[in-house]
């Protein structure tokens, strides 16, 4: 090989390592930034409104203590609690779909859904299903305590306040009195008033005496208790039997001794029970979710009122005298609740 041929391939080798050591390295990959998740949107809000009774009853607080607790566990939803007439007028409502919860007594439930008592000129309504049973409704008659009345014969000739228009109550005044074998001709005035109308009513002696369908203490009986007297007015046995066989939602049950001021005996009278009621075709997953709440955060309902304690679980469907709603029937069988 000659000198010039060395020279060349010595330049070709150069060549070859200078352009191997000027090739470029990998461009380095700089990590681009996590673009931010866009925030949720807010969750549409869902409005429920729960018709409850007059503000001097129960249905009234314990709306409010499940309004709170449906706020505060349930995302959307803003509920709230209104004053309504109460039983019979609660079922027209949740039945045109003006409200979505409603308390009502479970023998006008039935009466409704069958086209019976106070329904009987309408076709039944069949567009409602059941929530929850509740706690007993105590009928309670309430005198004044020298009005002259020691039991339900001595209403006769008497100004009565039977209950709001179209209120379960006013049907219990009504069949009560029919136990009896007595109308309201025989009173001397049947004042169609609610619970706190009645209360005022009683106090300023308008009325001798109140039907008051509600849970035991009411808070308007106590109102009356702190000016004026009143006596508790029994209902004899043999009557309440009577009347659970006609109707069979009526119960026996007594009112504790010490419930209202100067009432120390025990006092035997009927009951029925309160429940929760909502439309048909109200959306599966809320009434879940109400039902769930309603129980698991029942805490809430007993610090508002004492008839928190009887709202259970295991009791939850005793005495339902209409279909179930999915959404709670759901919540039921996942518990084994039958």
């Amino acid at each position: 090989m000659t000198k010039n041929k060395y020279l060349i391939a010595l330049l070709l080798i150069l060549l070859v390592i200078a352009i191997s050591s000027c090739a470029q390295k990998p461009a380095e990959v700089t990590p681009s930034k996590e673009t931010p998740e866009a925030p949720a949107a807010p969750a549409e809000t869902t409005f429920v409104n729960i018709a409850t009774g007059g503000t001097g009853g129960t249905y009234y607080p314990l709306g409010g203590a499940m309004a709170k607790i449906f706020n505060e566990n349930i995302p959307g939803v803003n509920a709230n609690a209104q004053s309504t007439g109460a039983s019979v007028e609660n079922i027209g409502l949740v039945s045109a779909g003006e409200t979505e919860v409603a308390f009502v007594q479970n023998d006008v439930t039935y009466y409704a859904w069958t086209g019976t008592e106070s329904f009987a000129d309408k076709d039944p309504i069949t567009n409602i299903r059941g929530m929850a049973m509740l706690y007993p409704e105590v009928v309670q008659i309430i005198a004044n305590a020298d009005a002259g009345i020691t039991s339900v014969e001595d209403l006769a000739g008497k100004k009565v306040a039977v209950g709001a228009p179209g209120s379960g109550t006013e049907v219990n005044a009504r069949q009560i009195l029919a136990a009896y074998g007595m109308t309201y001709e025989d009173l001397a005035k049947a004042d169609y008033l609610s619970f706190s109308e009645a209360a005022n009513n009683l106090k300023d002696k308008h009325v001798d005496a109140a039907f008051v369908t509600a849970a035991v203490p009411t808070s308007a009986v106590t109102e009356v208790t702190q000016t004026s007297d009143i006596v508790v007015i029994p209902v004899d046995s043999a009557k309440i039997a009577a009347l659970a066989k006609e109707f069979p939602f009526y119960t026996e049950v007594v009112i504790p001794g010490g419930s209202y001021r100067g009432n120390d005996a025990d006092v035997v009278t009927p009951a029925v029970m309160a429940m929760l009621v909502v439309p048909e075709e109200l959306d599966e997953e809320l009434v879940y979710q109400m039902t769930k709440n309603l129980f698991e955060q029942r805490q809430i309902i007993i610090d508002t009122h004492d008839r928190g304690n009887d709202i259970k679980l295991e009791t939850a469907l005793d005495g339902m005298p209409i279909e179930l709603h999915p959404g709670a029937k759901r919540y039921y069988d996942e518990m084994g609740i039958q």
